[in-house]
């Protein structure tokens, strides 16, 4: 999820890119880079620069870039590190370009490329779109039809913004499965990925349907179709202000980024599930499973719920054992560790110092390593043999939602591979996994449609002092993760166990003050927590049950229920989750914390 803004107008481009890329800096903070022409000076200047904006507005600064044409880009790294080569724009000939989005099939256009004699000066599937288009050039009547010829030969998703040295009077933009907007202004156009990044020159918009290309000119633009015909496309007003926009009108970056799970799920499959062979591609990962005997998992805090929820479905799909280890124990207990184990390190920033000196433990001990984590070029992805990224994009908040379920989608994606691998798992069984896998982002969507009425259950029980949490099997992690994000934003005391073991002390705490959050989703072990519920309302104990879409036997024992797209029980986590996710935001919310960076707490716990 990274940043693209450009401009064409009548104004010095690089002022307005760089502050647009400030506001987009959210999306991505690896690198950035711009592209101006129409100066005095001929051709294009490109500034780029490693890490921070600040890095680029310093060589701006001390570097003046000239000309009223431009597109910048702030990156989130998926393909090649996060370095100064990688940085966009990427430039072959007279073409720049900047990209969001993945090329799936890039493996191989690069190496078609390759054989025809191109170059290549990044490790990023980007530069291939500059490659294309330059060559297509040649044949192309104008730059938004080599555009449309270099699209049709590539497989994913995109929002492209594309400049060319001969037309500095012209930018063309193009999208497929992620967000572009033309800003539309008084003898100025902008291009954005996101609205924050022009309300303060234009508050007119037309969004960028799937396959569009608009052709932009100072004066106005054009837009065509996946099929090159002219299309229009509606023009609509923000009403936003500004600090609003950065979160898109949500009231917290935590809201937002609940909501964006269902597009993060779609991004943590895409390009890697195939329904059809039926297979998973993961990376270019190498497994050889008669090279290991036992998974060790090493995590911390929403990471370790993840790895628990990992250590089921390996179990389930692949009957190899695993183990999970909480990252900050493991060093400290003289672990038994062999060089026929694989240990995967799971952390959202890939900085975790537990877990990365857990990590590299492990390897010092022999075993084979891995990880899954969601920033590129992150120390825990350099220090494994092998790396999983989630996809997530860039999580603003200090509680983790999208990062948590986007993990939860790599380790189910793992898993399908293992069990395939190991033939636990036949071509039938894994296809019909992987289509009810594929199924999730649209069961997500509907259930957060559904969720409107949470906040009015979140202000019934927001005046308690504790809560408990109870699921069992896969519920039960789910019921961790629940309790832990109530605690961390709304500071309530919440805790999670395991449905079978209330009657082993957590009874006790049963009253009408305490609250009782129970997992109850249809599967093994349904019957049990049903009675578990019993036990619980005949001590008056208040309940809030998250039950499967069709389950009327839960209204009768609950005293309040949300209901749950019906899934495969093995997926139940990664949609169990969100209600517990917005449950936790409205009661912090009302009680007036500081949802986004709640006290004492870090985004990346980068000290022991």
């Amino acid at each position: 999820m990274c940043g693209i803004v450009g401009y064409i107008g009548a104004s010095q481009a690089a002022p307005i890119l760089l502050e647009g890329l400030r506001k987009l800096e959210y999306r991505g903070y690896d690198s950035a880079g711009v592209a101006i022409l129409g100066g005095a000076t001929p051709g294009t200047q490109i500034a780029r620069c490693e890490g921070k904006l600040a890095n680029l507005r310093e060589r701006v600064a001390n570097e003046p870039l000239e000309g009223t044409t431009g597109i910048g880009h702030t990156r989130w790294a998926t393909h090649g590190r996060p370095t100064e080569s990688n940085a966009h724009p990427h430039r072959q000939g007279k073409v720049s370009v900047v990209h969001n989005g993945i090329i799936e099939n890039h493996m191989a256009l690069r190496r078609s490329l390759q054989d025809q004699g191109c170059t290549f000066d990044s490790e990023t599937d980007t530069e291939i779109f500059a490659h294309l288009i330059e060559r297509k050039m040649a044949d192309a009547g104008s730059l938004r039809e080599a555009v449309s010829a270099a699209l049709a030969e590539v497989e994913g998703t995109w929002a492209l913004a594309v400049a060319h040295d001969d037309t500095p009077g012209e930018l063309v933009a193009a999208a497929k499965n992620a967000p572009l907007m033309v800003g539309i202004g008084e003898g100025e156009m902008f291009i954005a990925s996101d609205v924050v990044a022009m309300l303060d020159h234009t508050r007119i918009v037309a969004d960028l349907l799937d396959g569009d290309i608009a052709h932009l000119t100072a004066g106005g633009f054009t837009m065509h179709d996946a099929e090159g015909n002219a299309v229009e496309r509606p023009r609509r007003t923000i009403d936003w202000n500004p600090i609003a926009a950065e979160k898109q009108g949500y009231k917290h970056f935590m809201l937002k980024e609940i909501h964006e799970q269902p597009r993060v799920l779609s991004d943590s499959m895409s390009g890697r599930v195939s329904v059809v062979e039926p297979d998973i591609i993961l990376d270019g990962l190498e497994l050889d499973v008669s090279a290991f005997d036992r998974i060790i998992i090493l995590a911390c805090g929403t990471s370790w719920h993840a790895a628990l929820c990992g250590k089921y479905l390996i179990e389930s799909l692949a009957r190899i054992p695993v183990e999970v280890d909480l990252a900050s124990e493991f060093r400290y207990r003289d672990p038994i560790v062999s060089d026929r184990d694989l240990t995967i390190a799971i952390s959202q920033s890939g900085e975790t110092a537990d877990t990365l000196a857990a990590l590299r433990e492990a390897k010092r001990r022999g075993a084979a390593t891995m990880a899954i984590c969601n920033v590129v070029g992150s120390t825990i992805a350099r220090a494994a043999d092998q790396v999983i990224y989630t996809h997530a994009g860039p999580e603003v908040s200090v509680a983790s939602t999208k990062a948590f379920t986007s993990q939860l989608v790599v380790l189910s994606l793992f898993a399908l591979k293992l069990g395939k691998l190991s033939g636990k798992l036949d071509d039938d069984g894994l296809r019909t996994m992987l289509e009810s896998l594929s199924s999730l982002p649209e069961a997500m969507n509907r259930l957060l449609g559904q969720l409107a009425g949470m906040r009015t259950i979140a202000r019934r029980y927001s005046g308690a002092r504790d809560f408990l949490f109870l699921g069992r099997g896969l519920g039960f992690p789910v019921a961790l993760e629940g309790a832990l994000k109530l605690k961390e934003i709304s500071y309530i005391h919440a805790e999670g166990y395991a449905s079978g073991e209330m009657k082993h002390g957590p009874i006790a705490l049963v009253d009408d003050d305490v609250p009782i959050v129970v997992i109850a989703l249809r599967g093994p072990g349904y019957d049990k927590v049903v009675s578990n519920l019993e036990e619980v309302r005949a001590r008056g104990g208040k309940i809030i049950a998250l039950a499967t879409v069709g389950d009327s036997e839960i209204a009768d024992i609950a005293h309040d229920v949300v209901l749950v797209p019906d899934v495969h029980e093995l997926f139940q986590p990664i949609v169990a989750s969100v209600p517990l996710q917005l449950f936790a935001y409205h009661v912090a919310d009302l009680k007036g914390t500081d949802v986004d960076q709640p006290r004492n707490l870090a985004k990346s716990v980068t000290v022991e």
